[in-house]
Formats: C-alpha cells, structure tokens, sequence
C-alpha cells in the first residue's frame, strides 16, 4: 500500500474525540426525549387519576338521583327523611325514601323503601356507603329467590368505603338543613361526597378541601310552577 492509499484511509475514519463528542450529543438528545416522554406521562397519569377519582363519586350520585327519579311520583304518598350525623369525627348522613299504599282492608303498606346511609369503618378509618331495598315492590325476584336466609334478614348491601364526606342535606335559601321530617318533600337534596384524604380541624371534625368534594343537588318537586321572566 502506497502512502496516498494510507493517507485516505485516515481520511474516511473518525478520531476517536469526535467518537466521544457525537456519543455525549447523543445521550443529551436521548436524556432530553426522556424527560419531555416523563412529563408527559407523569401529566396524563394525573389525568387519568382526576378523571378516575370523580367517576365513582358520580356514579353513586347518579344512582341516589335515579331511586329518587323512580320511586317519586305525583299521585304517590311519599315520605322522605334526612339526618346528618357524625362518625368518628367523619361527617355521615342517611336518607329513607318511603312509598306507601293502602291494601283491600284500607291499611297501610309500606310499598318500597330505599334506604342511603353511611357507617364508620373501624379497619379503614374511614366511611362505609351501604343501600337498602325492601317493601312488596322486589327490586329483582330472581336474585332475591337466591339470596340465603340471613341474607334476606339483612338488606344493606354495600356500595363502596373509603368515604371521608357523606352529606345529604335540604337547600333552603342560602342554607342547608341538615335534616327533614316533614310530612312533605323536601324542594331538593344536595347530596356531597368525598374520598380525598381528610384533614382535623381544631374541633376535632374531619374535612376535605373543597375543590376535593363532588357536590350535587337533586330536585323533588317536579311539578311545582316555574316563574319566567323575560329580561327586556
């Protein structure tokens, strides 16, 4: 091999600095694409957990307005009560939505009754849901045929835990009523549920953000007069 043949030779090769200079170009250009890729995968999962976080609070708030939805109707002798409580220092809450008729002997019959209502779970530290269906009116005969005994004994039928903020409560105004006995129905419920984690206040009740509360308010009187008017 002549020396021109060797000279081109080195020529077409890479030292080995500029070897080195294109790998560290290289790995910054892949360290970048990484952390951009991180970003956006760390924005999305927060997404995706805001998202995840409000569907089963709405699921269950869609569910209380559909009994209410079913079970109300205007030629119908209703009966709903609300009472709040505390549980552990968790606010708690329980509604009664009670349809009643008149059998052939002109007595009074409990129809339907769905009960809403939370309780303090020790092992969690935190709420219970529970929903109860009774009354003539079977919401599903072939599942009841199934249920065992001890089963039939117990309607409430647990929801979801986790709960940390379980209100049921009668818009009056600018207030809230935390509870209803009345004969008649209640103008709406405002129903407000929360699984975020609770913080004490000084009083010693448990408390969520308010940005961490799903709030919903389920109108009852359906048939009462709206008044419109035009702005002019």
């Amino acid at each position: 091999m002549n020396k021109a043949d060797d000279k081109l030779i080195r020529q077409m090769g890479f030292s080995l600095a500029e070897v080195l200079a294109a790998l560290t170009i290289g790995a910054m250009i892949l360290v970048a694409v990484l952390g951009i890729y991180n970003r956006a995968e760390r924005s999305v999962a927060a997404v995706t957990r805001k998202l995840d976080s409000t569907l089963l609070p709405r699921e269950i708030l869609q569910r209380i307005a559909e009994d209410l939805d079913k079970i109300i109707t205007s030629d119908s002798d209703i009966n709903i009560t609300i009472e709040n409580k505390l549980e552990k220092g968790f606010p708690s809450a329980k509604m009664a939505i009670q349809k009643t008729i008149y059998d052939e002997d002109d007595k009074q019959q409990i129809f339907e009754e769905i009960i809403w209502q939370t309780t303090y779970d020790f092992d969690a530290n935190s709420l219970v849901l529970y929903r109860s269906h009774s009354g003539i009116a079977l919401e599903d005969k072939l599942l009841d045929e199934k249920r065992e005994a001890w089963e039939k004994e117990y309607p409430f039928v647990p929801v979801c835990s986790g709960l940390t903020v379980f209100k049921m409560q009668v818009p009056q105004g600018e207030t809230f009523q935390d509870k209803w006995t009345s004969d008649s129905l209640p103008p709406g419920i405002t129903v407000t549920l929360s699984f975020a984690q609770p913080y004490k206040t000084i009083v010693g009740i448990y408390d969520v953000p308010d940005s961490e509360k799903i709030t919903r308010t389920i109108v009852i009187d359906r048939t009462r007069k709206i008044k419109f008017i035009l702005a002019q």
